[in-house]
């Protein structure tokens, strides 16, 4: 190093292990700015798509499909989406009409997503008995494999009455089944995901007098 020392030149020797550090302190300087900038790019580049994506935890009222193995409600495309048309309030022509051409009819249990009573947008896919039709598409009651005759009296106080139908070929478990019969739900025909059984015409009429009874109260 030359350094003017009173108006002379001096050369000062320099560590060059001192010189060295410093250099790698500037570099690692650098490399640390260049870096800061790099995140604040990236990161406000993804923020705004991050925010455009709200989660939406909310099941689709119904969901279009065919016969066969129930579809996943998840793996539907917003144009699958049929808003629920809302519970039926009348009983439609319930006259008992089974047929073995793979389309739903009155006397037969089917497979489909039924929307909660409280909840419309959300719901599972379970047993109905199909009753008739209306101008919404089918109306079915629903099925459960539970038994409510130990909570008879709880069930009608929370506004839930169910006739006994024994067992059939729709539970593959043979379990006894019960239909609630004072809840008319909407089903759209291209929603079913698979046949179950014809219910017996004796069973079905039983069921049908628990709506009619359950409707004019």
């Amino acid at each position: 190093m030359v350094g003017d020392v009173g108006g002379w030149f001096a050369q000062v020797p320099v560590d060059p292990v001192d010189e060295d550090a410093s250099r790698a302190r500037a570099t690692v300087t650098r490399m640390s700015s260049t870096l800061g900038r790099l995140t604040r790019f990236v990161r406000d580049l993804v923020a705004p798509q991050s925010r455009s994506r709200p989660a939406d935890s909310k099941r689709p009222a119904s969901l279009k499909g065919t016969t066969g193995t129930p579809a996943r409600a998840g793996a539907a495309s917003a144009s699958d989406v049929v808003a629920y048309p809302g519970d039926a309030n009348q009983l439609p022509d319930t006259r008992y009409a089974p047929k073995p051409d793979g389309r739903p009819d009155p006397g037969e249990i089917v497979w489909t997503w039924v929307p909660y009573e409280e909840d419309h947008t959300q719901g599972k896919d379970r047993p109905v008995l199909v009753i008739g039709r209306d101008d919404e598409g089918l109306v079915a009651l629903a099925l459960t494999s539970k038994d409510h005759d130990r909570d008879e009296q709880q069930e009608r106080r929370a506004g839930r009455e169910w006739v006994d139908i024994g067992t059939g070929a729709w539970d593959r478990k043979g379990r006894p089944s019960e239909v609630r019969v004072n809840r008319l739900i909407r089903v759209d025909p291209e929603a079913v995901r698979r046949e179950g059984s014809v219910l017996p015409r004796d069973r079905y009429d039983l069921v049908i007098a628990g709506a009619r009874a359950s409707v004019r109260r």
